[in-house]
């Protein structure tokens, strides 16, 4: 389905952190845009309402339509400081399908280039990102550039049925490899952690990349009491689909531990939460 693009100007972009991304140790957040096209049915943004910054419209119809901050370039770069450790973003995937149109991107890495913060870490798991390559080897000469790219599982059938309009598993694969050759700090996510065959998974990803893995099962109440949590969509898929057991506590357990002794066996830390993803913000990693 198209996907409508709007604009807004913001009053500020850079947003000091609270809650898991400070205790992974970032002290920033960056968000280019409101609502997301990959629309993914298990995305926790919309579950957040207006504490993620959201309108109604964006957690009504999460997916058919994106708002670019039509400044945030030029916010950015005056908001930027030597000290920054920046984590973009929690709230909206950076590559997004409508970025190929918009190109803000680019914008906001110029900025970073002439204002480099200590620390600036890319989550996504768009291919897109490869066409700003040459900005990125330009920023990675002058910070701890990290890019952290969701692989949610081994299998594409089951990517096709979560994340439908995000790119297939070989594709994000490559993308890995290509950002790895290039001399950038890339890490694979596995978040949320899709149906698959952990050790096949993390098999993959130990030849992809050579960086420790980061991992985290669907949010579910039974463990996080309040906050965002998985949607609603994602659940059904497994119910019908057989996969309910990936939603429940002890089974996302057994899985994690399968996972970590098949990459500490190869040399790799495994981890999940804030620990993990504090990695990303590792000054002197």
């Amino acid at each position: 389905m198209p996907c409508e693009i709007r604009h807004a100007e913001a009053r500020g972009i850079l947003t000091p952190t609270c809650g898991f991304i400070a205790e992974a140790g970032f002290t920033h957040s960056l968000s280019p845009a409101r609502n997301c096209t990959f629309g993914c049915t298990y995305c926790y943004v919309p579950t957040m309402g207006i504490y993620g910054g959201l309108k109604p419209a964006d957690w009504q119809h999460w997916g058919r339509f994106t708002t670019f901050k039509a400044n945030a370039a030029e916010l950015l770069e005056k908001a930027l400081r030597p000290d920054q450790i920046i984590y973009c973003s929690p709230l909206v995937d950076p590559y997004q399908p409508a970025e190929a149109e918009e190109r803000l991107m680019p914008r906001m890495l110029d900025a970073l280039i002439a204002h480099p913060p200590r620390v600036f870490v890319i989550q996504t798991r768009g291919p897109l990102i490869l066409r700003d390559l040459e900005k990125l080897e330009a920023l990675n000469a002058l910070t701890r550039l990290r890019v952290s790219f969701s692989i949610t599982t081994d299998r594409d059938d089951v990517r096709q049925l979560y994340e439908p309009l995000c790119a297939s598993i070989p594709e994000r694969i490559c993308v890995v490899r290509r950002l790895r050759e290039r001399g950038i700090a890339t890490y694979a996510t596995l978040a949320p952690l899709l149906p698959s065959n952990p050790e096949e998974l993390v098999d993959m990803v130990i030849e992809a990349t050579d960086r420790d893995i980061v991992a985290d099962p669907f949010h579910v109440r039974a463990i996080k009491r309040s906050g965002a949590t998985t949607r609603h969509a994602a659940r059904r898929i497994s119910e019908k689909r057989g996969y309910i057991q990936w939603h429940e506590p002890e089974f996302q357990a057994e899985m994690v531990e399968r996972m970590r002794r098949r990459a500490e066996r190869a040399g790799r830390r495994f981890g999940t939460g804030t620990r993990a993803f504090g990695w990303l913000a590792e000054v002197n990693p």
